[in-house]
């Protein structure tokens, strides 16, 4: 007999474990077991053949089934406009290929290099999680000290602007990364100042992934959970809560794990939603927030399984995220 309650549950989930790192600058770090591995950027110091080969050849070895790239400013030859004009003044007057240095990343066969470009990840493996998900990686990052690769002007000030670009970021991107932090996210740079790039912050609230990764800011290393504000009407992104993680060890040098799984006690659930919170939907927000008996008007866009994908659903099975009703305010 069928479980009158079954639609009451919720969906269930398999889980995937992403490794994420960032800023290697030519080390070759021990990493931990995981199903993806994901590298935000500045792989290498110049972007020489030699470094890229050596940066390569690591990634390839490591043993995920999926492995995810994206560059940096520091991986000078794989921005061909850059290298064009600067190229001549780096890498000790030795002039290198570029279309050799890419090659290394756009022909490897078990590399997934993104170039400003969406992907739809598949894991098929039959011991792995055999989940599936979209991924949308970029390079850039805005001008800070000095000409370096992949970066524009903080103001519009060019061909290449901050709003052209991230507009590009498609709404139902489950995975988002980026060299370059969004404003006030894991930008803090030594001085104290902000160095994210506040229209990517614009573009965080409106796209929503469910997770996002980037680099840059060696001394920003950290963490954050936000649950965004989509009821505004009249600023162009709101944060509704913003909660630091706390590393237990942060003087230990040793990578960090950070469970958002449900069993793990701090599970995603920002998958959107087409309306109003059903009784059921409701019950389950309760549930993962353990004491808050008042669900907020505006948590129709915190409770998963509503309305978006689950992380082992495959993205070309429908049309873009459904919850049109938020989207009509946040896209401007």
């Amino acid at each position: 007999m069928a479980d009158s309650n079954a639609h009451c549950s919720p969906p269930r989930t398999r889980r995937t474990r992403f490794v994420c790192i960032s800023d290697t600058h030519n080390c070759t770090v021990k990493l931990p077991k995981g199903d993806v591995l994901i590298h935000c950027g500045d792989l290498t110091n110049t972007g020489s053949f030699n470094e890229l080969s050596k940066q390569v050849q690591w990634f390839e070895q490591a043993d995920f089934e999926c492995k995810i790239v994206v560059a940096g400013n520091h991986d000078l030859t794989l921005d061909n406009n850059f290298y064009e004009e600067h190229g001549a003044y780096r890498h000790g007057n030795i002039p290198q290929v570029p279309q050799d240095c890419q090659a290394l990343l756009t022909e490897s066969k078990s590399l997934t290099y993104l170039l400003h470009e969406s992907r739809t990840i598949k894991l098929t493996s039959p011991s792995g999680p055999q989940t599936t998900f979209s991924v949308f990686g970029s390079p850039y990052s805005p001008a800070w000290g000095g000409a370096w690769a992949f970066q524009y002007p903080r103001h519009d000030e060019g061909i290449l602007n901050a709003e052209s670009l991230w507009e590009e970021i498609p709404l139902d991107t489950d995975i988002l990364i980026t060299h370059g932090p969004a404003h006030s996210h894991c930008d803090e740079a030594r001085g104290g100042e902000a160095a994210g790039c506040e229209i990517l912050q614009q573009q965080l609230w409106r796209v929503r992934p469910r997770v996002a990764l980037c680099g840059h800011i060696h001394e920003a290393r950290g963490v954050e959970r936000v649950q965004w504000n989509i009821k505004t009407t009249n600023k162009r992104y709101a944060v509704r809560t913003r909660t630091p993680w706390q590393d237990p060890n942060p003087d230990s040098g040793k990578n960090a794990l950070v469970d958002l799984t449900m069993k793990g006690g701090m599970p995603l659930d920002n998958d959107g939603s087409p309306g109003p919170l059903s009784e059921s939907s409701r019950k389950d927000w309760q549930d993962r927030h353990t004491g808050d008996t008042d669900v907020p008007d505006d948590v129709e866009v915190a409770c998963s399984g509503i309305g978006a994908l689950s992380l082992g659903e495959d993205p070309r099975d429908r049309a873009r995220r459904k919850d049109v009703s938020a989207a009509g305010r946040r896209v401007l």
